[in-house]
């Protein structure tokens, strides 16, 4: 919800902007650190999610750590204050640059996705004379149940080593110095609001483990990755996820050993619901079935409702609180393509040029996904405070 005098300070702003509610941010990042630090458990943030520079400032102070997945996500947060050693580097095409970077920080570990990798990496440690960290990213084979380009754990998606593997890849390490393995990483995808899923990787997860057992090869830590999804339909009425439920599952299904740390990647959980994508009713066009809002935010400002159909509500700030959502549109943006659209059908108050509309939950892969497509101007970020 905004408060009127929100909504009057965004009607004097130039729009299309990214707005951020860091008041309901560090309430979100301090919920799921509270609940975590419940079981012992360690927190990275995704910075793939969101890496504007004041949202990563309220995160790093909260104590989580960083999940990156280029060697410019790894400088974002060493700028940013996040030390190397809670740095981990995931990626299924990590290039030699991204990777000589990563071990000059010394950081905490490199996710490694193939065999070909380990090869790479461990070449590359010798010349800088290191020893590198690494855990071994598996591909559980487990359905998030999510959009299918948001599901990373399955056998044929790109992401992993998969099971087939696991031998030559014990044989391998231990033709490669220079590569420590301290663990094992995983991620079955992004946005599951069921915890199901979660409940198989878990069993996953432990026969996993116990594989690597009977060979003789314990690990440091286990990252499960992240995955949680929020609520996109009502953002005001669970504003914050329920991290209570999720850690819980860890908790009480993996088998953790002794002095074994359990780590998480979560990203959009944490940022999603604080960001709003703020724009201006350019046209009203009536059509012969459909009436049409043009807003001045386009594709270009975000990108997930034409690439993945995915659903923002959409409200009308300026007619909101004297008019009812009576009317039919399809609010769309101002780019030449046909995809550019927020939504199909949106029951929304009588609107006209000019009114001030909020696409929510634009915290996560909004301004991190933008782009200059058209030529367009870069929207600028605006905050509570």
């Amino acid at each position: 919800m905004f408060s009127k005098e929100t909504i009057e300070r965004f009607g004097k702003l130039k729009t299309p902007f990214y707005y951020y509610d860091l008041d309901l941010l560090q309430k979100t990042v301090s919920s799921a650190k509270k609940e975590s630090d419940k079981y012992g458990f360690h927190l990275h943030y995704a910075l793939k999610a969101n890496c504007n520079e004041r949202v990563l400032q309220v995160i790093q102070s909260l104590g989580l750590g960083a999940d990156c997945v280029s060697g410019n996500e790894i400088k974002r947060a060493v700028e940013s204050g996040f030390a190397g050693s809670s740095i981990v580097f995931a990626g299924v095409g990590k290039s030699d640059d991204e990777i000589n970077y990563a071990l000059s920080q010394n950081i905490f570990s490199v996710n490694c996705e193939s065999i070909q990798e380990l090869q790479v990496i461990n070449e590359l440690a010798a010349k800088q004379k290191k020893r590198a960290n690494i855990a071994l990213r598996l591909n559980p084979n487990v359905d998030a149940y999510t959009h299918k380009y948001i599901t990373t754990g399955l056998e044929e998606n790109k992401f992993g080593i998969n099971t087939h593997e696991i031998d030559s890849v014990i044989e391998l390490l231990k033709t490669l110095p220079n590569l420590n393995l301290t663990g094992l990483h995983f991620h079955i995808g992004s946005q599951i609001t069921d915890l199901e899923p979660f409940k198989k990787l878990c069993i996953r997860v432990n026969e996993f483990v116990h594989l690597f057992e009977q060979k003789g090869i314990k690990f440091n830590h286990i990252n499960v990755g992240g995955g949680l999804g929020v609520n996109y339909r009502e953002p005001d009425k669970q504003s914050i996820p329920d991290f209570a439920s999720y850690f819980a599952v860890f908790n009480e299904l993996l088998e953790s050993r002794i002095k074994q740390k359990i780590h998480f990647e979560l990203g959009r959980a944490l940022v999603a619901n604080c960001g709003s994508l703020i724009s201006r009713i350019l046209y009203i066009k009536n059509g012969v079935n459909t009436n049409f809002i043009i807003l001045d935010a386009g594709m270009t400002e975000l990108i997930r409702p034409a690439l993945y159909q995915a659903y923002h509500k959409i409200e009308n700030l300026t007619s909101v609180n004297n008019m009812p959502a009576a009317t039919r549109y399809d609010v769309v943006g101002p780019i030449c393509e046909s995809s550019d659209c927020f939504g199909k059908a949106i029951n929304l108050p009588e609107s006209k040029r000019g009114d001030i509309v909020a696409i929510r939950s634009t915290g996560a892969y909004g301004e991190v996904m933008s782009s200059a497509y058209n030529l367009r101007d870069k929207a600028i970020a605006i905050f509570d405070k």
